[in-house]
């Protein structure tokens, strides 16, 4: 985060490393396309001054969020700024034990009083509409095998040696293994920021500071990455990659210098192919679905820098002609929030894999749908 930069500059050894703690810590909030209130910013930056101690810092929230007045149903704020203030006081600790007990308990930890089955292996099969994915979830671990599953990982993990491994090698199967627990989605929400939190504990335990930017400014690609990881769908030609999360893990690691853009990653709806033609968001938002309930872990979403622009879309393309056959270009732009030219693009796109034809003039003609596409 921007606003902790200043302390990274001054270069103060304690605070310079409580700094690198706060800025993961806000940024990890992305996954879940969560924002942190000025407040947090503000009582953040009185704990790295060393006014107030992290524990002072969590009373604080806890009062500040008591005399707000009743929020919105969707405003996830106080989750932002509290779950922010408890991964900074975990990795600020020099304390950590590699075992599924210890990821388990880092669940609990992250979110007693938000969730209420924080710390608690899920009981329910879940399934995500990822907008990486157009919509398509991942196959995740069912409930019944969800232990047995998360101790085999840890255990192969434990069992492996990295004696003789290049750096390469070491980033590669760090990136297997975080893909592996992350698939299993042991608890009904908040996997990937408990798995992000527990991944740069063990990387700190293994000698790497795992302290850049990467978790501040790509906590949204991480994600993407490890659906990617884990996604196939072989009748249309996808096949699980690791590529992205290799490029991730590299840039963590080894100083490398990938270029990281979500758009690289999102799946066509026509074809296996990934890049940036395909602008598709989710269909019903991004829900964990259990028996007759529905938990709200809706992903918002981000802004990723001039050329990597991912905008919150209610409606597709696609979606849009399929119920308005006589709509336009512009107004398409206009009902996407999209510019023309991406509009366009897309039209074109979803023209050339036969899914629609258009029947008349631009402006008084209509669209026809010649095959579903979502």
């Amino acid at each position: 985060m921007r606003e902790f930069d200043e302390y990274k500059r001054l270069g103060e050894p304690e605070k310079k490393e409580k700094s690198e703690n706060w800025s993961v810590a806000v940024g990890l909030q992305q996954t879940d396309g969560l924002t942190t209130s000025k407040y947090l910013i503000k009582t953040a930056k009185e704990n790295i001054d060393g006014k107030i101690t992290i524990y002072e810092v969590k009373e604080r929230l806890n009062d500040h969020y008591k005399a707000k007045p009743l929020k919105k149903e969707d405003d996830r704020t106080e989750e932002a700024d509290k779950v922010s203030a408890r991964i900074a006081e975990i990795l600020s600790e020099r304390t950590f034990k590699f075992s599924p007990a210890e990821y388990i308990t880092i669940h609990k930890r992250l979110f007693t009083g938000i969730y209420r089955h924080a710390g608690k292996i899920r009981d329910y099969n879940i399934s995500k509409a990822e907008w990486v994915l157009n919509g398509e979830t991942v196959l995740y671990a069912s409930a019944d095998s969800i232990k047995a599953t998360l101790d085999y990982d840890f255990s192969q993990e434990k069992e492996h040696s990295y004696k003789g491994s290049s750096k390469e090698e070491f980033a590669k199967h760090i990136a297997k293994f975080v893909s592996g627990i992350w698939q299993i989605h042991a608890f009904g929400e908040g996997n990937t920021r408990t798995t992000a939190v527990f991944a740069i504990k063990y990387l700190r335990a293994l000698g790497f500071d795992a302290t850049n930017d990467m978790f501040t400014e790509n906590s949204w690609y991480f994600r993407n990455a490890l659906v990617r990881a884990n996604y196939n769908d072989h009748k249309k030609g996808i096949s699980s990659s690791t590529e992205y999360l290799d490029h991730f893990f590299g840039n963590l690691l080894l100083n490398e210098k990938n270029v990281l853009k979500n758009r690289d990653m999102l799946v066509s709806a026509c074809s296996g192919a990934a890049g940036d033609t395909a602008n598709y968001t989710v269909k019903h938002g991004d829900t964990v679905k259990r028996q007759n309930d529905t938990v709200n872990d809706t992903v918002k979403w981000q802004d990723y820098g001039e050329n990597d622009t991912v905008k919150p879309n209610v409606d597709t393309v696609f979606s849009l002609i399929k119920n308005t056959p006589n709509i336009t270009a512009a107004k398409l732009a206009e009902r996407t929030g999209r510019g023309i030219a991406t509009v366009k693009r897309e039209i074109r796109r979803l023209k050339e894999c036969g899914a629609i034809e258009r029947i008349g003039s631009d402006k008084a003609g209509r669209w026809k749908i010649l095959k579903d596409v979502q």
